[in-house]
């Protein structure tokens, strides 16, 4: 008994580390296992810990019930490096996480007490005890969480504000910003904050912002998986929906692009107009196929596409509406969508020329800082896509051309991309090193093989930290006046 009991001693002393991966893994149950898996796949350390876990158990078996203690401490030194409190955020022990900690503490007993051997296996199969745990909790918290969408259901069907609803691959955030503000001038405009972009986010911002008079919901509406967006649209029906981009983001959950495609598409059934993005191939050939509806094709490419926006001059309908000043931050194709949007909600976009110069650069997706020194931070960390950072990459070449100095890239990589995620890691490597960039460092394992391949053979010097802030003070120390930082993506600290 002595030797079961401190088993599940190492078992609880070693749980919220793996409560906190789940929080930040936004409760989806199997995202603990593989975050486990992954970090014991970038450390030789902790794979002889699994083994030496394994050595120990067995010995337990043929001998000693000690040796089950052994396997339960063993355990929790394994991943090595994986935080208990965390860098970029510590667990908050919201009811959420409580209510989940009960259901884990319950099949902990319920397997521990059947003796030593059961009691190590609670400490060797946490991070699956923590999957298995939010499986069981997820019907409670579905219904838990109704409350909240029929409360926001109710008040949108009261206040009855027009929906326009947006989502896409990356650019939601965005052109949803990028669409308030040009609407803000004549309308009552309600925005969905941040990247408040699920269930529970929306309903806050309803509950909390949606007031009488409000005329118009611009609503962000993000899926890992299909029916995730569906299910939004019958809370938030959309009058007018927006799709920015199809892309590689989430493959890992999502399988290909046309299942991302399949799971965004969903935003279109119940609105009366669909403004695309159609310079995405995904995106153009879904255009023919929503018949009945009214589609607006945006472009940055096509003068015949309802909206496009081409060597500085905004198109409506193939009329010239003159020349736009758009911020240097400003993503061209996301502004055209935003455009777009306005026409399809029957607004006369010739109003808002002017308000084009004033588009807000939205924070840490290619937000250009000026140093007092005189060098440049191109802060792009929450991008992950491929498109985006090379995309940043060419911006901070240019920014560094103006200013007479040199291109240093802090970045991790990029994730979630499934099957393409080594290859497109190793593109990014190979782009930074086109660009002619000084340096490239690259923070943490994740995707640092795929980096260091992409850069290798060229001028760039490759640089490999284990945290951020290492990251921050090298770059700091290199830098000179003129030089431009460019930080593409910030991964939170349970990627190793």
């Amino acid at each position: 008994m002595t030797v079961t009991l401190l088993c599940l001693v190492a078992t609880v002393a070693g749980t919220p580390r793996w409560l906190r991966v789940a929080q930040r893994e936004h409760y989806l149950p199997g995202t603990v296992t593989w975050t486990d898996q992954l970090w014991l796949s970038r450390s030789r350390v902790s794979a002889a810990l699994v083994a030496g876990v394994l050595v120990a158990f067995v010995a337990g078996v043929l001998s000693s019930d000690w040796w089950f203690l052994a396997a339960a401490v063993l355990a929790q030194l394994t991943p090595v490096g994986l935080p208990y409190r965390g860098r970029t955020a510590q667990l908050a022990w919201t009811p959420r996480i409580r209510r989940l900690s009960i259901v884990l503490g319950l099949l902990v007993l319920v397997l521990g007490l059947w003796g030593p051997a059961f009691g190590a296996l609670t400490s060797v199969l946490l991070p699956t005890l923590v999957d298995g745990a939010l499986y069981a909790v997820t019907p409670l918290e579905n219904r838990l969480s109704n409350v909240f969408l029929v409360q926001a259901q109710q008040k949108v069907a009261r206040v009855r504000p027009t929906v326009v609803a947006i989502t896409g691959s990356y650019g939601k955030t965005t052109t949803k910003n990028y669409l308030a503000h040009l609407l803000a001038g004549s309308h009552t405009v309600l925005a969905s904050p941040a990247s408040f972009n699920n269930a529970m986010g929306l309903s806050r911002a309803v509950n909390e912002g949606l007031v009488p008079g409000t005329e118009l919901f611009v609503a962000e509406m993000g899926t890992y998986g299909p029916g995730e967006i569906r299910g939004l649209c019958e809370v938030f029906p959309p009058d007018v929906a927006v799709m920015t981009a199809i892309g590689e983001v989430h493959l890992q959950r999502m399988g290909d692009r046309d299942g991302v495609l399949a799971a965004k598409t969903e935003i279109t059934e119940k609105a009366r107009a669909v403004v695309l993005n159609v310079d995405d191939d995904k995106l153009a050939g879904l255009a023919p196929r929503l018949a009945g509806k009214r589609v607006v094709r945006c472009s940055i490419r096509d003068k015949q596409a309802d909206v496009a926006i081409i060597d500085g001059h905004l198109y409506v309908g193939t009329d010239d509406l003159g020349e736009v000043n758009l911020p240097e931050s400003v993503h061209p194709s996301n502004v055209a969508c935003a455009v777009g949007a306005v026409v399809a909600l029957g607004d006369d976009p010739r109003q808002l020329v002017k308000r084009l110069a004033s588009l807000p650069t939205v924070a840490h997706r290619l937000e250009p800082i000026e140093q007092p020194g005189g060098s440049w931070i191109l802060d792009d960390t929450y991008n992950s896509n491929p498109a985006g950072a090379a995309e940043a990459v060419r911006r901070a070449v240019l920014l560094a051309e103006r200013s007479g100095g040199r291109v240093h890239v802090v970045t991790p990589g990029m994730v979630e991309l499934g099957s393409v995620q080594r290859l497109r890691n190793a593109e990014l490597g190979r782009a930074i090193k086109d660009a002619g960039a000084s340096s490239l460092v690259v923070v943490g394992t994740t995707n640092r093989s795929a980096l260091k391949k992409g850069a290798s053979g060229g001028s760039t010097d490759v640089v490999c930290v284990r945290t951020r802030p290492e990251a921050v003070a090298l770059v700091e120390q290199r830098s000179a006046v003129g030089d431009v930082v460019l930080f593409e993506n910030d991964l939170p600290d349970h990627y190793p």
